[in-house]
């Protein structure tokens, strides 16, 4: 890693504690509600494509989601979806807010042995609201400096998060496991990254073999493996 690094940035979902697996389930019961009505490849592919469609309107998160399925519900149904669906897609994205904080391995220990040395923060995506109520409930929040809710993760709002810290790109470090979200755009304004692969990604998040020419990061197995690299 390089000597100059001051800040090192965390990820939060799929990084620092279990979360796109809540997503998959939930994908598994929406397809099971709305198998009557199509086939679950096309309700993945019709779910999918309404997200994406809704993401400049409602960001990312779980509201956005719960919002795309039941719009998703209703258009394969030919609004013909019953009240009592409707209320079962809400009920899956409650449950997933009252998902615990299933913290990844070795998150703790990296987190004890880095801080003091770094100042640390956390740099993610998603709904203000619960991503402070998950950060809240994970317990790690006397280990960071700073928490940055971003409602995207491009290289014009990375450069906005490093200017806020009034430090250089080439004192950021960001570790995650989103190569779109978490290495791309700091390797584009001059910083560094770590990757780290959670076991499922959402398909939104996942980049061509071109646009990983040339791109100079390390990835890691485990967040463990960090403290190796310091």
């Amino acid at each position: 890693m390089p000597s100059q690094i001051k800040v090192i940035a965390f990820d939060a979902d799929d990084t620092l504690w279990v979360n796109e697996t809540y997503f998959r389930e939930a994908e598994e019961e929406f397809a099971v509600l709305l198998s009557k009505y199509e086939t679950k490849n096309k309700i993945d592919q019709e779910l999918f494509k309404t997200e994406i469609k809704n993401l400049s309107i409602y960001g990312y998160g779980i509201k956005g989601f719960v919002l795309s399925m039941v719009e998703c519900a209703l258009e394969i149904s030919n609004y013909n979806l019953p009240q009592t669906t409707i209320n079962k897609i809400l009920n899956i994205g409650k449950a997933m807010l009252a998902k615990p904080i299933v913290l990844l391995d070795g998150v703790e220990e990296v987190l004890q042995k880095l801080q003091g040395k770094y100042k640390l923060i956390v740099a993610t995506k998603g709904d203000l609201l619960d991503q402070e109520k998950k950060l809240e409930k994970s317990n790690l929040l006397k280990y960071f400096h700073h928490i940055e809710v971003m409602s995207n993760k491009k290289a014009k709002d990375y450069q906005k998060l490093i200017g806020h810290l009034d430090i250089k790109p080439n004192q950021f470090l960001m570790i995650g496991n989103s190569l779109k979200s978490d290495v791309l755009p700091l390797l584009e304004i001059g910083a560094t990254a770590i990757h780290i692969p959670f076991h499922t990604t959402w398909i939104h998040e996942k980049v061509s073999k071109q646009e990983l020419d040339h791109a100079d990061y390390v990835t890691l197995t485990n967040i463990k493996e960090v403290l190796a690299l310091f």
